[in-house]
């Protein structure tokens, strides 16, 4: 393959990998189950701070799927993605996102980064793994110090908690 070839190839699967991060948030959204599966390597990973979300395809969308019956509608938004290349077939990616979710009876924002791992498969790119991370999420009504109270994490229905970014 020539340097150019090469150089092509590169920019075809950074593309795929930003369409690949943007369907699985269209999934979610739509609770297309199928689509989000389809973007999980077959012994893909997905874990939520302290909450392991599966080792592989299926609990990770069952895992989701759960998750997403005590919310209504959500949007989540991509923000910037930062991907390496650790070879022609393996990368990893960090995904900075907002998220808006109607959960507990009010709508919550948030802002949250991805730490990702791809693969290249017989199918093309897919999550080897995915961890959320939060920087800060909670009340609409609250936005106000979202960022500027000690526990950041204050999902509707539980007491706040430390977020998970920045990491110390």
């Amino acid at each position: 393959m020539s340097d150019l070839d090469a150089r092509i190839r590169r920019l075809e699967d950074r593309a795929e990998i930003e369409d690949l991060v943007l369907r699985y948030f269209l999934a979610a959204d739509d609770d297309d189950w199928e689509t989000l599966g389809r973007t999980f390597a077959e012994n893909g990973s997905f874990s939520a701070g302290a909450f392991p979300g599966g080792s592989d395809r299926e609990s990770v969308v069952k895992f989701i799927q759960t998750d997403r019956q005590s919310m209504g509608v959500t949007v989540h938004t991509q923000n910037t993605t930062l991907i390496t290349f650790t070879d022609d077939d393996h990368a990893g990616g960090v995904v900075g996102a907002h998220l808006e979710l109607a959960r507990g009876g009010t709508t919550v924002y948030g802002a949250v980064r991805y730490y990702d791992t791809y693969v290249r498969t017989s199918e093309g790119w897919r999550f080897g793994s995915r961890e959320m991370a939060i920087i800060h999420v909670g009340p609409w009504d609250e936005v106000g110090t979202s960022l500027t109270a000690p526990n950041r994490a204050r999902w509707p229905g539980t007491d706040p908690a430390p977020a998970d970014l920045p990491r110390t």
